[in-house]
């Protein structure tokens, strides 16, 4: 008998975050051949959700539509998540660590009387065992969690392990499972967002972030030109925010945001242990700062010293001109 996952998938703005299929490979690494169950909550249709969770390598998906799930609440989602978990007895659950997955699979666990792996960056497989890699220390070094009895239960952070290819030839269940979700104590009468449009900041590929050395809110109108021609997000330091530069919800660092993108250009970032926290395992990292001694040329791969409002216009025309050259 196979193992059976549940891949809890989490949908922002109607549509499935990245982290979800994330999710799917994932449960594909600690059990190749087991059966993996999609599970997706909200208040609507959802179908065509499901169906994108099996094109991204789940073997069936249900859904828990309620109008108590219209919303995030840690005491809905833990009803509906619950009843499908019951259900199913699957021998491993996933998720991705996001805000609400940090809010929600403690409770789950909780309910569940099992332990919680959180914040995996890695899966391996080490003699017959699956070890999950986490950072500790604020990133400084890394763990291997083994867990040798019971429910597997973890999250994953962002960008960190690759999706499966989509297969739009892929075909599975899609079942909708009726749940009566009651006795909620907390009710969303409206959502107030701050948070910048266009890409996520926690999934993208590319960010462009700001600290004290860009001086003002208008200072950062050139780090958005120089993300949206590269396809990515902004972010900021927490200095920055503090400065009213710009929303804690760009804010990265220790108290922040954990980022792992591809491209992570830091611009008048001195460095500080709180903000490299936040982003120090980016994979290319870029440092601009007319500091040749700023602290955050010790972890870059590549640094530019000088001033920002020289370089980020000469960047942006140069990646235009790549852009045209290309045809992208």
């Amino acid at each position: 008998m196979s193992e059976k996952i549940v891949v809890i998938g989490e949908v922002k703005d109607g549509v499935l975050r990245n982290v979800s299929f994330e999710a799917i490979a994932a449960a594909k690494k600690v059990h190749a051949d087991g059966e993996v169950v999609g599970v997706v909550c909200g208040n609507g249709e959802l179908s065509s959700l499901g169906e994108e969770m099996i094109h991204y390598g789940a073997d069936r998906v249900i859904t828990v539509t309620h109008e108590n799930l219209q919303n995030y609440t840690s005491e809905g989602y833990c009803q509906a998540v619950m009843a499908v978990v019951e259900e199913e007895a699957p021998q491993v659950i996933v998720m991705g660590h996001t805000s609400v997955g940090k809010d929600l699979t403690p409770k789950l666990a909780s309910k569940l009387n099992t332990g919680l792996i959180s914040d995996a960056v890695d899966i391996e497989i080490a003699d017959d065992q699956v070890q999950f890699v986490r950072p500790i220390y604020s990133g400084k070094a890394f763990e291997k969690k083994v867990i040798t009895d019971g429910l597997t239960f973890f999250t994953i952070r962002p960008n960190n392990i690759a999706a499966l290819d989509k297969d739009t030839s892929r075909s599975g269940d899609v079942t909708d499972k009726a749940v009566e979700i009651a006795d909620i104590r907390t009710v969303i009468k409206d959502v107030i967002r701050k948070a910048s449009e266009g890409v996520d900041l926690s999934e993208a590929n590319v960010i462009v972030a700001g600290g004290r050395g860009v001086k003002s809110e208008e200072g950062f109108k050139p780090l958005y030109e120089l993300a949206e021609v590269l396809g990515g997000a902004v972010g900021a330091s927490r200095g920055a925010c503090d400065a009213e530069y710009c929303d804690y919800s760009l804010q990265i660092g220790q108290t922040g945001k954990v980022v792992t993108p591809d491209l992570y250009i830091a611009v008048g970032i001195s460095g500080a242990i709180q903000h490299l926290a936040g982003m120090s395992n980016s994979k290319v990292i870029v440092a601009i700062n007319k500091d040749p001694e700023a602290t955050i040329f010790n972890i870059a791969d590549y640094g530019i010293v000088g001033d920002l409002f020289d370089i980020i216009p000469l960047l942006i025309e140069e990646v235009k001109k790549a852009k045209v050259g290309t045809g992208a």
